[in-house]
């Protein structure tokens, strides 16, 4: 399944996006929210995978605005990643997805609601996104920034879905109950994921969690089905 290039409208120009469609044409709308890895082969293998249950996907090219890229295939793609991220002001990277939820929910092939979906640091972007324009549905996964973001929770008013690692060395687990706490409510499904580190579901062999990453992908996609139905 193969991605077209688009883009999505903001107030100083216009943000490369990559879009998915569903074997269908049309159907649900989710935007998905990349790493500090950009949208990588993972994150088009993650979007893949969502139109492949029926969704329409867009995910916005976050880092259009910064210099440089990141070489995948580098021992130094952590540090590229990381220098990227430090190149973005939060606000704006937030004002530009919630744009993609816009341009999304205008697609003639949307029919239905539309979430976000963030991993990492597009987990929190996600989060934020949830607690100022309208989506149906939030699922994040191990959102990085959320323990910055904790004031926002009373305006999150989304179904929406967590996930964290145990072992994760980013966010330890007294930060993570801070955050079960923080954002429990009755339309909250919330995973702990035992022994699994950050950024369990990134297939390279530095973060990759095999059972976390099943079980965590599984309980997506069964909230999506219920939450977000195609």
């Amino acid at each position: 399944m193969t991605a077209a290039t688009t883009t999505v409208r903001v107030p100083d120009g216009d943000m490369p996006a990559q879009l998915w469609l569903p074997p269908s044409g049309t159907g649900p709308g989710i935007v998905l929210l990349q790493e500090i890895f950009g949208v990588s082969e993972y994150i088009r293998s993650r979007a893949a995978d969502l139109a492949a249950l029926g969704y329409v996907v867009l995910a916005p090219e976050l880092y259009w605005r910064a210099d440089g890229g990141v070489d995948e295939s580098s021992d130094a793609f952590l540090e590229q990643g990381m220098a990227l991220q430090a190149q973005l002001d939060w606000e704006t990277t937030v004002a530009d997805a919630v744009a993609s939820v816009g341009t999304l929910r205008s697609r003639p092939e949307v029919a239905g609601g539309v979430g976000v979906l963030g991993f990492c640091f597009g987990g929190g972007v996600a989060f934020n996104v949830a607690a100022v324009t309208d989506v149906d549905v939030l699922v994040s996964y191990y959102g990085s920034a959320l323990p910055q973001l904790l004031g926002l929770a009373d305006r999150v008013s989304a179904p929406s879905l967590h996930h964290f690692g145990t072992a994760d060395t980013y966010l330890p687990m007294g930060t993570v109950e801070e955050i079960r706490a923080a954002v429990a409510g009755p339309e909250v499904e919330f995973h702990l994921h035992d022994g699994a580190n950050h950024a369990f579901d990134n297939p390279h062999p530095l973060f990759h969690h095999e059972r976390a990453s099943a079980d965590a992908w599984r309980l997506t996609t069964d909230f999506l089905s219920r939450r977000l139905p195609v």
